[in-house]
Protein backbone atom coordinates (compact mmCIF):
# COMPACT_ATOMS: atom_id res chain seq x y z
CA UNK A 1 0.00 0.00 0.00
CA UNK A 2 2.94 2.30 0.43
CA UNK A 3 4.04 3.86 -3.00
CA UNK A 4 6.93 6.07 -3.78
CA UNK A 5 6.27 9.97 -4.32
CA UNK A 6 6.62 11.20 -7.54
CA UNK A 7 9.93 12.31 -8.39
CA UNK A 8 10.68 16.37 -7.29
CA UNK A 9 10.71 18.59 -10.39
CA UNK A 10 14.54 20.34 -10.54
CA UNK A 11 13.28 23.83 -9.29
CA UNK A 12 16.50 25.36 -11.02
CA UNK A 13 15.89 24.18 -14.14
CA UNK A 14 12.06 25.04 -14.03
CA UNK A 15 13.46 28.49 -12.84
CA UNK A 16 15.52 29.03 -15.79
CA UNK A 17 12.57 27.99 -18.26
CA UNK A 18 10.81 30.74 -16.78
CA UNK A 19 13.56 33.29 -17.40
CA UNK A 20 14.23 32.26 -21.03
CA UNK A 21 11.15 33.15 -21.22
CA UNK A 22 10.54 36.01 -19.49
CA UNK A 23 13.64 37.31 -21.57
CA UNK A 24 11.65 36.13 -24.68
CA UNK A 25 9.07 38.22 -23.95
CA UNK A 26 10.81 41.17 -23.12
CA UNK A 27 12.62 40.78 -26.33
CA UNK A 28 9.48 41.55 -28.19
CA UNK A 29 8.40 44.35 -25.55
CA UNK A 30 11.76 46.04 -26.30
CA UNK A 31 10.92 45.98 -30.19
CA UNK A 32 7.09 47.30 -29.57
CA UNK A 33 9.07 50.19 -27.97
CA UNK A 34 11.24 50.95 -30.54
CA UNK A 35 8.19 51.13 -33.01
CA UNK A 36 6.70 53.67 -30.67
CA UNK A 37 10.01 55.58 -31.15
CA UNK A 38 10.07 55.14 -34.71
CA UNK A 39 6.08 56.50 -34.67
CA UNK A 40 8.07 59.64 -32.24
CA UNK A 41 10.29 60.35 -34.99
CA UNK A 42 7.74 60.79 -37.70
CA UNK A 43 5.48 62.83 -35.43
CA UNK A 44 8.79 65.01 -34.87
CA UNK A 45 9.29 65.29 -38.66
CA UNK A 46 5.88 65.98 -39.44
CA UNK A 47 5.68 69.00 -37.25
CA UNK A 48 9.20 70.44 -38.13
CA UNK A 49 8.12 70.10 -41.44
CA UNK A 50 5.03 72.52 -40.28
CA UNK A 51 7.16 74.58 -38.67
CA UNK A 52 10.42 75.24 -41.20
CA UNK A 53 8.34 74.73 -44.48
CA UNK A 54 5.09 75.99 -44.09
CA UNK A 55 5.05 79.97 -43.89
CA UNK A 56 1.54 80.60 -43.20
CA UNK A 57 2.18 78.79 -39.44
CA UNK A 58 4.28 82.12 -38.61
CA UNK A 59 2.10 84.40 -40.24
CA UNK A 60 -0.82 82.78 -37.83
CA UNK A 61 1.62 83.87 -34.91
CA UNK A 62 0.92 87.79 -34.21
CA UNK A 63 4.64 87.97 -32.69
CA UNK A 64 6.24 87.26 -36.02
CA UNK A 65 3.20 88.80 -38.76
CA UNK A 66 5.25 91.60 -39.64
CA UNK A 67 8.37 89.74 -40.55
CA UNK A 68 8.44 85.86 -40.26
CA UNK A 69 11.63 84.32 -40.37
CA UNK A 70 12.91 82.92 -42.85
CA UNK A 71 12.72 78.51 -42.45
CA UNK A 72 16.51 77.27 -42.74
CA UNK A 73 16.19 74.51 -45.55
CA UNK A 74 19.46 72.96 -44.75
CA UNK A 75 18.72 72.56 -41.12
CA UNK A 76 15.86 70.99 -42.24
CA UNK A 77 17.18 68.49 -45.04
CA UNK A 78 20.18 67.96 -42.44
CA UNK A 79 17.03 66.73 -39.96
CA UNK A 80 15.21 65.28 -42.49
CA UNK A 81 18.80 62.95 -42.97
CA UNK A 82 19.65 61.88 -39.59
CA UNK A 83 15.64 61.12 -38.67
CA UNK A 84 16.06 58.76 -41.84
CA UNK A 85 19.16 56.86 -40.46
CA UNK A 86 17.98 56.51 -37.22
CA UNK A 87 14.95 55.44 -38.06
CA UNK A 88 16.33 52.77 -40.30
CA UNK A 89 18.81 51.16 -37.37
CA UNK A 90 15.61 51.50 -35.56
CA UNK A 91 13.73 49.47 -37.59
CA UNK A 92 16.44 46.80 -37.42
CA UNK A 93 17.27 46.68 -34.34
CA UNK A 94 13.40 46.05 -33.85
CA UNK A 95 13.17 43.41 -36.41
CA UNK A 96 16.59 42.14 -34.42
CA UNK A 97 14.90 42.05 -31.57
CA UNK A 98 11.52 40.03 -33.34
CA UNK A 99 13.87 37.35 -34.31
CA UNK A 100 15.59 37.23 -30.94
CA UNK A 101 12.63 36.35 -29.43
CA UNK A 102 11.09 33.69 -31.53
CA UNK A 103 14.82 32.26 -31.28
CA UNK A 104 14.26 32.20 -27.77
CA UNK A 105 11.22 30.79 -27.67
CA UNK A 106 12.92 27.81 -29.73
CA UNK A 107 15.66 27.49 -28.07
CA UNK A 108 17.96 28.20 -31.39
CA UNK A 109 20.16 30.88 -32.72
CA UNK A 110 22.00 31.15 -29.17
CA UNK A 111 24.83 33.14 -30.42
CA UNK A 112 22.66 35.23 -32.71
CA UNK A 113 20.58 35.92 -29.38
CA UNK A 114 23.93 36.88 -27.74
CA UNK A 115 24.89 39.53 -31.03
CA UNK A 116 21.52 40.69 -30.66
CA UNK A 117 22.04 41.47 -26.83
CA UNK A 118 25.25 42.67 -27.52
CA UNK A 119 23.62 45.57 -29.79
CA UNK A 120 20.81 45.87 -27.29
CA UNK A 121 23.44 47.29 -24.69
CA UNK A 122 23.65 50.24 -27.47
CA UNK A 123 19.99 50.89 -26.62
CA UNK A 124 19.77 53.27 -23.01
CA UNK A 125 18.17 52.87 -20.92
CA UNK A 126 15.95 49.60 -21.34
CA UNK A 127 18.20 47.36 -24.41
CA UNK A 128 21.11 48.27 -21.75
CA UNK A 129 18.61 46.15 -18.92
CA UNK A 130 17.29 43.91 -21.59
CA UNK A 131 20.94 43.36 -23.33
CA UNK A 132 22.17 42.33 -19.50
CA UNK A 133 19.55 40.25 -18.56
CA UNK A 134 20.27 38.11 -21.65
CA UNK A 135 23.47 38.08 -21.23
CA UNK A 136 23.11 36.31 -17.59
CA UNK A 137 20.34 34.00 -18.20
CA UNK A 138 21.85 32.13 -21.08
CA UNK A 139 25.51 31.47 -19.87
CA UNK A 140 24.01 29.61 -17.14
CA UNK A 141 24.77 25.83 -17.43
CA UNK A 142 21.42 24.58 -17.51
CA UNK A 143 20.58 27.07 -20.22
CA UNK A 144 23.02 26.21 -22.24
CA UNK A 145 21.86 22.03 -21.59
CA UNK A 146 17.91 23.40 -23.05
CA UNK A 147 19.66 25.15 -26.00
CA UNK A 148 21.78 21.76 -27.23
CA UNK A 149 18.36 19.35 -26.06
CA UNK A 150 16.07 21.50 -28.05
CA UNK A 151 15.99 20.21 -31.57
CA UNK A 152 17.42 22.59 -34.37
Amino acid sequence: MYTTPPPIPNRAWTKDAEHVKLISIFHFVLAGLMLLGLLTMILQISMMHDMFENPAFWQQNPAFQHQPPPPPKEFFVFFKLMMAVMGTLNVIAGALNVISGFCIRKRKGRMFTFIVAGIDCLLLPFGTVLGIFTFVVLTRPSVRAMYEESPA
